[in-house]
């Protein structure tokens, strides 16, 4: 039944991995899924256009300006023509290996969304940065609350989409608000979420880390607007 899949990958200034983070998506197991990488340069000002534009072979795409990773993420989804889309960051902090978790349950039609977490399994709880631990606690806690579900952890990257089932959800966020929306909207929609346990590197601010303690109350004011206002 599912035959193809839309790996989208927003970019911003990530010169010094993009190049492996390609590579690695291109040797994941995909479950025999035929797959297009559609990569989103989302403005940035170093060399990472210069390296994605040698990329013929995927679907390449720009912005004007630099908006953010929601934004970037929407361009993404609006190309998007597979059975399946998932979502991989530019970065090292997420394992592509860890798709063919993901991908099983909605192969044999048992979600219709997967999240993949990194707090499923204690063990992962000391991959965290602390600060950043503690704001997804408290922002997965309070998804639960004002939505009735079960997530450990809403603030994940790695998100799997029958596309089918998301099409017709219309994405406002143009930053890190993009996670807490397409949750706030799939559980609205009562659609099938699942999770499923990954593993986690996560990177420094030094390291190029975009999060800010902004994106935190941010991300508080989309669930409230998603759950009272919308």
């Amino acid at each position: 039944m599912y035959k193809t899949i839309d790996i989208i990958i927003p970019v911003y200034n990530e010169e010094k991995t993009i190049k492996k983070v390609i590579e690695r998506v291109e040797s994941a197991d995909f479950c025999s899924l035929k797959k297009r990488l559609i990569l989103v340069d989302d403005c940035s000002t170093d060399s990472t256009a210069e390296i994605l534009s040698k990329y013929n072979e995927h679907l390449v795409l720009t912005q004007e300006r630099n908006i953010g990773k929601g934004a970037a993420i929407s361009l993404g989804l609006a190309h998007a023509s597979a059975d399946i889309v998932v979502i991989q960051d530019a970065d090292f902090e997420y394992n592509p290996s860890d798709y063919s978790r993901l991908l099983p349950l909605i192969l044999c039609d048992k979600a219709d969304v997967v999240y993949g977490s990194r707090l499923k399994e204690r063990s992962q709880d000391s991959s965290f940065l602390f600060l950043s631990f503690l704001a997804n606690k408290f922002l997965t806690f309070l998804t639960n609350t004002l939505f009735g579900s079960k997530l450990t952890d809403m603030e994940t990257c790695y998100k799997a989409f029958k596309r089918e089932c998301i099409s017709d959800i219309k994405i406002n966020a143009k930053r890190f608000d993009f996670e807490p929306e397409i949750t706030a909207k799939i559980l609205r929609k009562k659609l099938r979420l699942k999770e499923v346990p990954i593993s986690y590197n996560p990177r420094a601010y030094k390291e190029g880390k975009k999060v800010k303690a902004k994106d935190a109350i941010e991300a508080i004011f989309t669930l409230f607007y998603y759950r009272f206002f919308n």
